[in-house]
């Protein structure tokens, strides 16, 4: 069975709390095994059970066992990616939850929210499977933080949910808990989730603007919804984590997915592909971004592509792109430049 994945924008507020505590964030990135570099690229898909490690080791070694809580204070409603530009227009707090329910698996495989209603009260509950036994009770905290904060930005920045209800034992100093969540939380309880009026789910959406209701239901109707991956997508998304790592052998993304490499040769080659070709086409995405961004040395950007020398790289870049990685960092410079207006008309560099 495949491992769930999430989005890498899970992540986005992690480097700024770990700095608060003490922690280098990019150690425990890289300790999960997961690349530091990837926080810049919020839409890439990594593994759930790696996120929810880093979250356990960063508590551990803080001794802030309110670390996944932290993590939602600072969330927004952008980290959830397209979904955000639907949800936002929703016409009330109920149709965006069903919207965020629906198609969770656009921002995080291995978590689902159920909702349900009885005598004037709704109650949303949380479950997480990361695939692995890695402890997952700040990954829970941190869900339901930003769950809260998400119907909070929906309702109004005053209000709290009627009772919040966690399965954890209470932390030594629950003030970031009562902070986030409200005045009314309990540990050590049956289930992980919050209770509402059901009133309340009724409300007006505060985010929505009714006339760009139309576009944003015509942009999900655009995007590729289906719950169940294409195998080429997902190998895609796998081989985006690990190639970087210069782990990203067929071997290595057969045993992330759950199956063996035959099995990953034969769903590709059914969907027209191999695995090679996915390779090359994710070596592409990355190495635009990269090489364009200037963040990197191209030294670094052939060992975040694992070519095994930057010349290795330089020849495979010209062959794909027509130029060298140096000539397109130029252009990539000049077209900033011009669109800045340190060009004058007619002088604009074209990007290849």
């Amino acid at each position: 069975m495949a491992k769930p994945l999430a989005r890498y924008a899970t992540m986005s507020t992690y480097p700024a709390v770990a700095h608060s505590v003490g922690l280098d964030p990019a150690r425990f990135i890289r300790d999960v095994g997961l690349n530091p570099s990837g926080i810049a690229m919020p839409d890439r898909w990594v593994p759930a059970t790696s996120i929810a490690e880093l979250l356990h080791r960063s508590a551990v070694a803080s001794g802030h066992d309110d670390f996944g809580i932290a993590l939602a204070e600072q969330r927004r409603l952008s980290a959830l990616g397209p979904l955000s530009l639907v949800i936002r227009e929703e016409p009330d707090v109920r149709s965006a939850l069903r919207m965020l329910m629906r198609y969770e698996h656009m921002y995080n495989e291995a978590l689902h929210i159920t909702m349900s209603e009885a005598d004037g009260l709704a109650t949303l509950k949380l479950s997480l499977d990361v695939g692995s036994d890695v402890p997952v009770v700040q990954s829970i905290d941190f869900a339901i933080g930003v769950l809260c904060r998400l119907m909070r930005d929906l309702r109004g920045a005053t209000w709290y949910p009627l009772s919040v209800t966690l399965r954890r034992f209470a932390p030594h100093d629950p003030s970031t808990h009562h902070q986030i969540l409200g005045p009314n939380v309990s540990f050590d309880g049956t289930f992980d989730g919050l209770t509402v009026y059901a009133r309340d789910l009724d409300a007006p959406n505060a985010l929505s603007d009714p006339e760009m209701r139309s576009y944003a239901a015509a942009f999900l109707a655009s995007l590729d919804v289906e719950r169940h991956d294409r195998a080429t997508e997902r190998v895609r998304r796998v081989v985006e984590v690990l190639l970087p790592s210069g782990r990203c052998s067929v071997v290595q993304v057969a045993r992330s997915l759950g199956v063996d490499r035959r099995t990953v040769h034969r769903q590709l080659a059914s969907e027209a592909t191999t695995f090679t070709s996915v390779v090359n086409d994710v070596r592409m995405g990355m190495a635009r971004h990269l090489v364009g961004q200037k963040r990197h040395s191209l030294t670094e950007v052939a060992e975040l592509l694992s070519f095994s020398s930057p010349g290795n790289f330089s020849r495979w870049f010209r062959t794909q792109f027509g130029c060298s990685p140096t000539q397109w960092r130029s252009r990539s410079g000049d077209a900033e430049r011009a669109v800045s207006g340190a060009y004058t008309p007619g002088t604009q560099p074209a990007l290849p």
